[in-house]
């Protein structure tokens, strides 16, 4: 079947039917560049979902104090709940053992000066994990540490933007800054895929806001991430266990639903990758309809080419030609143009993608992508589909009588 007489009668075949053998070519080779670009971009279309709903650490709680709903124990409703240090302390203490980061978080907006320049950013007191939880990417120098903790720092780790307003072409590592009437140093310079608005933030110790506030410590939130290993509903069981700690600690009604906020990512995240999985399947579904229409291109094509040759293959026949021969004939032309016009649209899909790649962002698709074994697999389905398009006109041609064959118009 793989006999050197047998490829020269393919490439005379070829030769003699160029429009033929482009024709079919191209048909190939197009479903295979469709259904890599189509795939391609819903990858990316399902990454920027990703990246626009999944900021923070996806195993994450935020817990925010409020205003009761009910009154409970001699409390009034519409109590203002206040968060203070030795809730944090007790959640870690409680839960210390399901817990793998915790910070407060206070809400300042100060103005910040340096030499001639000022602006009003938006400050956050917090503690090192704090960097783990928002997955903030230090450009510059460091993260707050345990020492600006315990020591009420005059530290400050400042965004992107707020570098780039403040001290323009100036790198600000180590420099002073003025914040609330006092000099901070600035000790690193951070980015965060969140965009503009995270990067115009400042962070500095919790307990330095707490000290330039007369020592109190009251803290807005507290933000926690969870063990990964916990899972969903281990994450949901630690959710309802913080709320009834909370609530007993903060004589807050069992049914009160109001006092605190808690957040919890785990369930964002279920619905979130619930949505993605939707997506890929929307995607996977356009991918096999490219191919079947490949497929049925092919199909339409090889019964065409075999009914052109429905005389070629008579004489053959009558030349003592076996119908083994015909059929492995035809069969092996067919993957072989199949396979040289799939591997042709596979590398141009690829290459297409990875031109135009960090383009499209603006349209919400980002670092389009196919696993190579995706499109691998999607092509040797194709070069199987097309053998058996081949196959079956093939076979019923060579089953034609060499008369008959002859006759045919």
């Amino acid at each position: 079947m793989f006999s050197r007489d047998r490829w020269q009668e393919i490439f005379q075949t070829i030769r003699k039917n160029k429009l033929r053998t482009i024709l079919s070519g191209f048909t190939i080779s197009l479903g295979i560049f469709v259904f890599v670009l189509l795939f391609g971009l819903g990858n990316g279309l399902k990454n920027a979902f990703q990246d626009f709903f999944i900021d923070e650490a996806q195993n994450a709680f935020f817990i925010h104090s409020g205003r009761t709903k009910k009154p409970y124990k001699g409390y009034k409703s519409n109590r203002q709940i206040k968060f203070r240090n030795d809730d944090l302390f007790d959640v870690k203490r409680k839960f210390g053992n399901e817990i793998e980061y915790l910070t407060p978080r206070i809400y300042r907006n100060y103005n910040i000066r340096y030499k001639g320049e000022s602006n009003n950013y938006s400050v956050r007191g917090v503690s090192p994990d704090h960097q783990h939880l928002e997955k903030t990417i230090m450009m510059k120098g460091r993260y707050l540490n345990s020492l600006d903790i315990k020591n009420k720092a005059k530290n400050i780790v400042i965004g992107r933007l707020v570098e780039k307003d403040l001290f323009k072409n100036e790198s600000a590592l180590n420099k002073y800054v003025e914040v609330k009437g006092s000099s901070f140093k600035v000790i690193g310079v951070f980015q965060d895929d969140g965009g503009d608005n995270e990067e115009r933030n400042c962070v500095i110790s919790y307990s330095t806001i707490q000290k330039m506030e007369k020592g109190n410590d009251r803290i807005n939130a507290i933000l926690l991430t969870f063990k990964p290993e916990l899972g969903y509903f281990g994450a949901k069981s630690l959710e309802e266990r913080i709320r009834k700690f909370i609530k007993k600690k903060h004589s807050i009604h069992p049914k009160d639903n109001g006092g605190f906020y808690l957040w919890n990512s785990a369930e964002s995240i279920k619905k979130t990758n619930q949505f993605a999985g939707v997506l890929q399947l929307i995607v996977t579904f356009v991918g096999i309809g490219t191919l079947l229409a490949g497929v049925i291109g092919i199909s339409n094509i090889m019964i065409f080419v075999v009914k052109e040759r429905t005389k070629e293959l008579g004489i053959r026949k009558a030349l003592g030609a076996t119908p083994a021969s015909v059929i492995g004939m035809i069969l092996q032309e067919s993957i072989f143009i199949t396979t040289i016009a799939g591997y042709i649209g596979l590398v141009s899909g690829i290459a297409l993608l990875s031109t135009v790649g960090l383009k499209l962002e603006e349209y919400y698709i980002k670092n389009p992508y196919i696993d190579i074994s995706t499109g691998v697999t999607a092509t040797i389905v194709l070069i199987f589909c097309g053998a058996i398009a081949g196959y079956i006109p093939a076979r019923r041609a060579a089953k034609i009588k060499p008369i008959v064959a002859l006759r045919d118009e």
